[in-house]
């Protein structure tokens, strides 16, 4: 089974403020960035990665990679971000061969672990679409509009996470019937072109980062205090 992982790191991440994007940033003194590409290679060491970048940081990840230990500095290739994430996610999947099973992955979700990666790949082979999904635990209503809602049954309803793994041809298949439409997340592209989504058991720990406060309940979920 070759297996890639396009690990999705083009955003500008301006809700973290600072100036530097929340993917290179310093946590438990590591890129955000490589913990995902750490545990794709625990999982699996032959997993090929890619990542997607934006063009104005790439020389600066490959400056704080370069300041890795050897055995830190994983083998990987690297695309170009485009103005949307599908752009994004198109680009990276330009470098991944067809043969393959590939997961996509938010770098900004850096504590993924190997028992959800290896999850999904198990599931993969049998229905060549899966996403990792969790129960929602809050009260759901849905908006008719700003004034008016109502009460939904929240046990309808699940939180999707990445990685969401498919069929390599099949996802650049589907890429290609959805053309300019925008869709939240590659599961939703893969539906337009008419394939079904399984779903396997997620993390709550799986947390995307996407301010500070995120990067601080990261530190603890790794153990060190904010």
């Amino acid at each position: 089974m070759r297996k890639y992982a396009v690990i999705v790191a083009g955003g500008s991440g301006t809700r973290m403020g600072g100036g530097i994007p929340k993917q290179f940033r310093s946590l438990c003194g590591r890129p955000v960035l490589w913990w995902s590409m750490n545990a794709f290679k625990e999982e699996d060491p032959d997993t090929r990665l890619v990542l997607v970048l934006p063009q104005e940081f790439i020389s600066l990840w490959k400056d704080f990679f370069s300041t890795l230990p050897a055995d830190e500095r994983f083998d990987h290739e690297i695309a170009v971000g485009g103005k949307t994430r599908g752009e994004s996610v198109i680009n990276g999947l330009s470098l991944v061969t067809d043969d393959s099973y590939v997961a996509v992955h938010d770098g900004a979700r850096p504590l993924v672990s190997p028992q959800t990666i290896s999850m999904g790949w198990e599931k993969v082979k049998e229905t060549n679409a899966v996403i990792p999904v969790v129960s929602v635990t809050d009260s759901l209503r849905y908006l008719f509009n700003p004034q008016e809602s109502e009460s939904v049954n929240r046990e309808r309803y699940v939180a999707v996470q990445t990685p969401q793994i498919f069929k390599t041809s099949l996802l650049k298949e589907a890429y290609k019937k959805a053309g300019d439409r925008v869709f939240t997340d590659d599961a939703a592209v893969m539906e337009n072109a008419g394939h079904h989504i399984s779903l396997f058991p997620g993390s709550y720990d799986n947390i995307k980062i996407t301010n500070p406060k995120d990067m601080a309940i990261a530190k603890v979920l790794m153990g060190q205090d904010a």
